[in-house]
């Protein structure tokens, strides 16, 4: 979490002249404003670590005979790493325009020559404060939005695992740091009969929430134990194109589930293909459907149906998994997810959920970049 600043202004400054800490002392307390000295980056860096500011005025050089600038440079990536939200202002008797340039690039809200001005420094350090505490409110308001939209989020999401005769039945989904638009249902009727949708809604926030809410709502409203996937999917698309927002649009699939007769009834809507893995390790895409919802009123959808046998598996997920990115920027990538899903395809659907997950994750190394879903069935 970002640090909160007092309704007092209060100004971080680090410089190795005592002299010259005095007189911005007397300067800003004339303006009243806080202010806090360091003399060294050590120093810096503890002070922001343990302390909120609304500015960071700093010198660039502290080390005898240092001209470069290069330390502050240093100074100034170490800072961002830990307030990104922090003005800084550069400060220096050394400067040059190619230096002032490198510093601006690099995030540097203002560069001032020593000696200063004193009526030019006051003007520059009270509109940084003033920049950055409507930086950190526009923060606070995004981060409220992104936990209410968390919160509905995770309210759509099933409580439980509904039973189904013959199959078991396991599911993942992890949030990435802002919010997505993943969002699954396991809808049940009776002990045979099984509706399993996902989706991946464009955009963040609580327009993608609401508009995840709509969508189960409306997809509930059609879905039974006698609902055809391409027919419901056409429905819910003609709903969602009177009230979706322009540019908005939402991937999506829905599957029938019969354990009776093991077959697998499914409309896919521009979502990524499920994968059906059978028992000997032949893969089957479920790619018949349409295009994404949202977008074209008067789309038709075509629907697809599997037999599925003992030791099959049925693998749904969204793009966060398959897009999950390494270090280097290379994708999982499905080829990944088909090979490892062939290789443990005799496990249980827990232990399959679980190997894929941790493969993902291991792979990414990170925090996700974008919500990551995974339900898995398992055919007894």
């Amino acid at each position: 979490m970002l640090p909160t600043c007092s309704t007092i202004p209060r100004v971080l400054i680090a410089d190795d002249q005592p002299d010259l800490l005095d007189a911005l002392r007397l300067l800003l307390k004339g303006a009243a404003i806080q202010m806090e000295a360091v003399t060294s980056p050590e120093a810096v860096v503890a002070a922001v670590e343990s302390g909120a500011y609304d500015l960071l005025l700093m010198d660039l050089n502290y080390t005898t005979d240092t001209t470069s600038g290069r330390e502050g440079i240093d100074l100034l990536s170490r800072v961002q790493r830990l307030d990104p939200l922090l003005p800084v202002v550069a400060m220096t008797g050394w400067g040059s325009v190619d230096l002032a340039v490198d510093i601006m690039r690099r995030g540097v809200r203002d560069f001032v020559q020593k000696p200063w001005d004193n009526q030019q420094l006051l003007a520059t350090v009270g509109a940084e404060i003033a920049r950055g505490r409507a930086a950190r409110d526009h923060h606070a308001q995004e981060q409220r939005e992104m936990d209410e939209a968390r919160r509905i989020q995770r309210k759509l999401l099933p409580a439980t695992v509904p039973h189904v005769d013959g199959w078991e039945i396991a599911t993942s989904w992890q949030p990435a740091a802002g919010v997505g638009g993943d969002c699954f249902d396991l809808l049940s009727f009776g002990a045979t009969r099984l509706a399993i949708s996902i989706s991946d809604v464009v955009g963040k926030g609580i327009p993608a929430a609401l508009l995840m809410s709509s969508l189960q709502a409306t997809v509930r409203a059609f879905a039974s134990d006698a609902a055809v996937p391409a027919e419901l999917c056409q429905q819910v698309n003609r709903i969602l194109c009177g009230h979706i927002a322009e540019g908005r649009f939402i991937s999506f699939c829905y599957c029938a589930l019969d354990s009776t007769t093991g077959l697998l009834a499914y409309s896919n809507a521009g979502h990524c293909q499920p994968i059906l893995v059978r028992a000997g390790g032949e893969v089957e895409r479920l790619a018949r459907g349409g295009p994404v919802l949202g977008v074209l009123p008067l789309a038709t959808y075509e629907q697809g149906v599997v037999a599925t046998s003992s030791g099959d598996r049925v693998i749904l997920f969204t793009d966060g998994i398959t897009e999950a990115r390494d270090c280097g920027g290379e994708a999982f990538g499905e080829e990944r997810l088909v090979d490892l899903a062939v290789t443990h395809r005799a496990c249980s659907a827990p232990v399959l959920q679980a190997r894929l997950t941790e493969a993902v994750a291991g792979f990414a190394g990170a925090a996700f970049q974008d919500d990551a879903t995974l339900v898995v069935l398992a055919a007894d």
